[in-house]
């Protein structure tokens, strides 16, 4: 089993690198070269960069991702791929996409897109909070432990 985290736009790395590193499990970063360091990485971790195209890191990641592997992402498009090839799949907000979830997420995901191209403004996302990145990390944790 292995970690891959969308890592772009991913407030919840740290969480992520620590509970990795507390259960010994590989933790991917996948992001692109506009995000490039040359900070170490902690040990357990590597860092792949993929071009800045919009959906290199997410066609990385689907390359490298075996069934019951862990994918953290914000982006339900990828959500929808990792689930279909038997990965278990973790939004940074604490919730876990489903079988049962994703269809409504890429539902609405839809209608906002056509709503914003049709001229009409939509809210984007609400701020991200500390209870929001204890709901992560306790989901987390209960995913690596199965």
């Amino acid at each position: 089993m292995k970690i891959y985290v969308d890592a772009d736009a991913c407030p919840v790395k740290d969480i992520a690198v620590a509970v990795a590193k507390e259960v010994e499990i590989p933790l991917i970063l996948v992001k692109s070269y506009a995000h490039f360091s040359i900070a170490d990485e902690p040990e357990g971790v590597k860092t792949v960069y993929v071009d800045t195209g919009a959906e290199a890191a997410d066609y990385k990641i689907m390359q490298m991702a075996q069934k019951d592997d862990i994918i953290i992402t914000q982006d339900y498009g990828l959500a929808s791929l990792g689930l279909a090839k038997g990965c278990q799949v973790v939004h940074h907000k604490g919730f876990a996409y489903t079988s049962e979830n994703i269809d409504q997420l890429l539902d609405s995901r839809y209608m906002s897109a056509m709503a914003r191209k049709s001229g009409q403004r939509t809210k984007g996302p609400k701020a991200f909070t500390q209870e929001e990145r204890a709901t992560f990390e306790k989901l987390l944790r209960e995913v690596v432990l199965k």
